[in-house]
């Protein structure tokens, strides 16, 4: 068993991560600025700080992790473009930070990374794979990208470890309830059962995509595949790298609505809003390369993601 540092972790990925590091027996030290959710309390010892502060750097030393698995950034399409300076400072700096010091104090430390398919932009076909090119459209994945670049520049000059892993619209809930999306999130799955579940109508940005039914389509994972990825990725056989985190399948808005409706018995009210910017029509990804690195394949379906969730914001 191993000591591992989550970066994040009072947060939706990073907060799933430690529920199921936690499961394998891992011991499990969270760090985030924001204060540790309730349900999450006595899962982790817990820092609520900035990683890049010299508390956060101290508590490294004092654990001398096995791995850190590094959820913490900014992660927002939207706002990245109006504020993107955040975006590059969190996302970016920071990080640089943090990997200055892994090296300087704990070189053997292997560090994973919560990228995104925000690296692709829009791509020029889909499935996405690792080798074609990448050319975000929005701050946030550009500083996704940077970061990437950095670890292999640091793996190849210093030796760091590492693994990057692009995820494809993480969505769903621990499938036992005891951690999910906070109220507000902005995925499409939390905005729709949020809906239903409050009796509010949903907006649903942009019909005239060039789609089937004119609709955005993304490659959707449950949150708890993402996370059996992580500590798949703590496995020191496992080769670093880049890997997309998805599962090849295209799944529309308007299929997202109607399983929603199909999956809670009731009805939801949309009404057309106008496409957000930086959205690409389309984006799956060919996870191959994950699997053929010994990587897990995923384990839930869109029909679990959508309950599991659901189940969330009714607990």
């Amino acid at each position: 068993m191993n000591n591992i540092i989550v970066t994040g972790a009072a947060g939706y990925i990073g907060g799933q991560t430690a529920l199921q590091l936690k499961d394998a027996g891992h011991t499990v030290i969270g760090i985030d600025r924001q204060p540790l959710p309730r349900h999450l309390e006595g899962i982790m010892s817990f820092l609520q700080a900035d990683f890049d502060s010299d508390v956060a750097k101290k508590l490294l030393l004092t654990h001398c992790p096995d791995a850190i698995i590094h959820c913490a950034g900014t992660s927002l399409v939207g706002p990245s473009i109006t504020q993107p300076g955040e975006y590059y400072n969190n996302n970016v700096v920071k990080t640089v930070h943090l990997l200055d010091f892994i090296l300087r104090a704990m070189p053997k430390t292997k560090f994973i990374f919560s990228s995104s398919a925000a690296t692709y932009g829009d791509p020029i076909m889909t499935p996405c794979h690792e080798v074609d090119p990448t050319e975000p459209i929005s701050p946030y994945g550009e500083s996704k990208l940077m970061v990437e670049w950095i670890l292999r520049g640091y793996h190849r000059a210093y030796g760091l470890n590492y693994v990057a892993f692009r995820y494809f619209n993480a969505c769903g809930a621990d499938s036992q309830a005891r951690h999910g999306q906070s109220p507000g999130a902005t995925h499409i799955i939390a905005r729709v059962l949020e809906a239903i579940r409050d009796g509010r109508e949903f907006v649903l940005n942009g019909e005239d995509y060039p789609t089937v039914d004119g609709t955005c389509v993304r490659d959707y994972v449950h949150v708890a595949d993402i996370v059996a990825s992580h500590i798949r990725a703590i496995d020191p056989e496992i080769a670093g790298g880049v890997y997309n985190l998805g599962t090849q399948t295209g799944i529309s808005n308007r299929e997202i609505i109607s399983a929603a409706e199909e999956i809670t018995g009731r009805k939801l009210s949309v009404t057309l809003g106008a496409r957000r910017e930086g959205d690409p029509a389309m984006l799956t990804a060919t996870p191959t390369k994950w699997y053929d690195a010994g990587g897990n394949q995923p384990k839930y379906t869109l029909q679990d993601m959508i309950t599991h969730a659901w189940q969330w914001y009714n607990k």
